[in-house]
């Protein structure tokens, strides 16, 4: 697919969300009608992982309203978040103004970020939990990455397995409550067109742009697009928990987020790289 052709896309991606930030400020699932709970959206091990955070640069790549980098802003982290949807950014302004913390919000896309950032590096840079497949061009994105990286800085992707972005319910209604390999789970295939009507929140119906493009990637190739872009690999987690239950059939756990009964497969993965 040509750059020209993967831009287009990317816009129409960049329609969709604009469009789907009212909903999402509304939804149950954000619950932004009360104090915001940033710490919910995060495993135990993202913070074993990431370490001490005060008086450190982060940048949270992919933010959309931002619930997420707020909870750098609380551990004393000079936080910036990024993201392509206009609507989103000035929603998450709004959002850390209310909840007193200081966050830096930018608009642009995640590709344009070295220039949009003004050369800026940052101490670790976050992204994840649905903002990979999104992005077309991996090697691009590990590139732009590894530039927005201080010397010794952090990649931290806490991502959905592509295990998980491969199931699917049975094709017909009521056959049952198991879940089927439907979809691919390496990347390469192209874009996949999906009808963005609904979000994956509770609420109304998105108006206007419902045209909504994604990619897979596999573990794999996510791995070979950080180290051809200089970065090294320190860790790989895989997790059998969500924070929240995509499936019905989903139980919830000791740790408040949500699992499949058995067998155990893994659903998100948390992956450290250094520059």
């Amino acid at each position: 697919m040509s750059t020209d052709d993967q831009s287009r896309l990317m816009r129409a991606n960049q329609a969709n969300w604009d469009a789907r930030t009212p909903v999402h400020l509304a939804s149950r699932f954000y619950g932004l009608d009360g104090t915001p709970d940033p710490d919910r959206w995060f495993a135990s091990f993202e913070w074993d992982d990431l370490g001490e955070l005060a008086d450190r640069d982060v940048l949270h790549l992919q933010c959309h309203l931002g619930t997420e980098t707020l909870a750098f802003a609380q551990r004393g982290a000079r936080a910036t978040g990024l993201d392509f949807s206009e609507a989103s950014v000035a929603a998450a302004h709004g959002i850390a103004a209310k909840a007193g913390l200081d966050v830096d919000y930018v608009q642009a896309n995640v590709y344009d970020a070295v220039e949009a950032l003004g050369q800026r590096r940052f101490d670790v840079v976050y992204t994840g939990k649905g903002a990979l497949c999104y992005l077309p061009d991996l090697p691009r994105w590990a590139d732009t990455v590894a530039q927005l990286l201080r010397p010794g800085g952090l990649l931290y992707i806490v991502e959905f397995h592509p295990l998980l972005n491969s199931l699917g319910p049975k094709p017909t209604p009521g056959e049952g409550p198991e879940l089927l390999l439907r979809h691919d789970y390496l990347g390469g295939g192209g874009p996949v067109h999906r009808d963005a009507t609904f979000t994956y929140t509770d609420g109304p119906a998105v108006a206007g742009a419902t045209d909504s493009y994604e990619w897979m990637h596999g573990i794999d190739e996510v791995i070979n697009a950080l180290t051809t872009a200089g970065l090294n690999i320190r860790g790989l987690r895989e997790s059998d928990e969500l924070p929240w239950p995509r499936w019905p059939q989903m139980v919830r756990t000791e740790t408040g987020w949500w699992r499949l009964p058995e067998p155990r497969i893994p659903l998100l993965y948390g992956l450290l790289a250094s520059r």
